[in-house]
C-alpha cells in the first residue's frame, strides 16, 4: 500500500520536474489541463448604469461654457474641454446645475431649500453607484449616510413650510420621502460617541 503511493507521488514528480525543466511552469492552465484540474471562471461584473448616461459627452465643462472665445476654437480643443475627457467632480458640478434646473424657482435662486436638496440628491446618487463598484468602502458609506440625513433634514423643513413644493420637489427629483419612525431611541452615551466617530 505504502510502496504504491509512493511510486504514485514519485510519478507526479518526475512529470512536473520534466515540465519545469522543459520550461513549462508548474502552475501554467496548460499543465493544470494536462493533469485534468477544473479551470477557474472569471465572474463577469454586471454593468453598473451611471446617472451621468444623459449628459452628452459634447458639453462644455462648466468652467469654459461661458467663455465668450469658445466658438472661435478649433474642434480638438473643444473636445478636450468637453465632458468626455472630464473628470468625474466636472460632470458631477454640471449634474447638480441639471437637477437644480428642476426646482428653482429663479434663475438668480442658489440658496433655497429645493435647490440645496436638488445638489446632495445628486452627490448621493454619485456615492451609491461608487458603492456599488466598491462595497467595502466603508469611508464613503459613512459620507453618503450623513449626505442623506442632511437631505432628510431639509426635506423635513420644506414639508412644513410649503407642502405643495415639497411634493413637487420629489416629483422633479425623483426621490422616495419615507416618513420618519414615531418612535425615536433615547441618545444615550454609548450612541452618541459612535455618532461622534462617523462624523469624524
Amino acid at each position: 500500500m505504502l510502496r504504491s503511493t509512493a511510486m504514485v507521488l514519485l510519478r507526479g514528480w518526475n512529470a512536473t520536474a520534466s515540465m519545469t525543466a522543459a520550461g513549462i511552469p508548474s502552475k501554467s492552465s496548460l499543465l493544470q489541463t494536462a493533469r485534468g484540474y477544473p479551470r477557474g471562471v472569471r465572474k463577469r461584473k454586471p454593468e453598473i448604469d451611471s446617472h451621468f448616461d444623459d449628459l452628452p459627452p459634447t458639453i462644455l465643462m462648466k468652467r469654459y461654457a461661458k467663455v465668450p472665445v469658445i466658438d472661435k476654437v478649433d474642434d480638438v480643443v473643444k473636445r478636450m474641454l468637453s465632458l468626455e475627457m472630464a473628470s468625474q467632480k466636472e460632470k458631477l458640478k454640471i449634474k447638480k446645475e441639471q437637477l437644480a434646473e428642476k426646482v428653482r424657482r429663479s434663475p438668480n435662486d442658489c440658496c433655497s431649500l429645493e435647490v440645496q436638496i436638488a445638489y446632495l440628491t445628486a452627490r448621493i446618487r454619485t456615492l451609491q453607484e461608487h458603492l456599488q463598484r466598491h462595497p467595502k468602502d466603508k469611508e464613503n458609506r459613512r459620507k453618503m449616510m450623513m449626505v442623506i440625513d442632511r437631505r432628510n433634514l431639509l426635506l423635513k423643513a420644506l414639508r412644513n413650510r410649503e407642502y405643495d413644493v415639497f411634493v413637487n420637489t420629489c416629483k422633479q427629483l425623483n426621490i422616495e420621502y419615507t416618513f420618519p419612525p414615531l418612535y425615536c431611541r433615547r441618545a444615550t452615551r454609548r450612541w452618541l460617541v459612535k455618532k461622534d466617530l462617523c462624523r469624524r
